[in-house]
């Protein structure tokens, strides 16, 4: 069970998950070794899923965000698998998400230049058996970073 301790920790660790144990434990007035325990347990029990970094796209080239929306040909589960599984493995395709309404899935996109989006629409989604139609909308700016969750 979290109490308020647990909700403030995974609050600190989503904004900055690079804080050691000692700082955690400064902002909490925990010791060290407390905070240790309580982490250990919130991963154990699967609130922390991952500890990741974000990354400057923009440093990596990565200057063309879009998201992009596909509607399919046919709701039978092979096609639907099989447009999953090859989403899982295109490395442009950050994530999906399944919607309700028109479009079937939700494509976060990252690609270095408008060519490689244009690729990814025309060579790869639309080809698909399985998809009917793709919308793209090219994100002009980002004015709220993701954010951490509301704990």
């Amino acid at each position: 069970m979290m109490d308020a301790i647990d909700r403030n920790l995974l609050d600190l660790l989503q904004r900055d998950a690079s804080l050691a144990s000692d700082r955690l434990a400064e902002r909490l007035n925990l010791s060290a070794s407390q905070v240790r325990r309580r982490r250990a347990r919130l991963e154990a029990e699967g609130y922390i899923r991952s500890i990741t970094a974000r990354l400057d796209p923009t440093r990596l080239g990565l200057d063309v965000q879009a998201f992009v929306q596909v509607q399919m040909a046919s709701h039978a589960p092979e096609g639907a698998r099989a447009l999953l599984r090859q989403l899982e493995t295109e490395p442009r395709v950050a994530s999906v998400w399944t919607l309700t309404g028109e479009a079937d899935y939700l494509l976060r996109v990252w690609c270095p230049d408008l060519g490689s989006l244009n690729d990814l629409v025309h060579n790869v989604l639309l080809p698909h058996p399985a998809v009917a139609r793709v919308q793209s909308q090219i994100v002009m700016a980002q004015p709220k970073r993701d954010g951490p969750l509301p704990i």
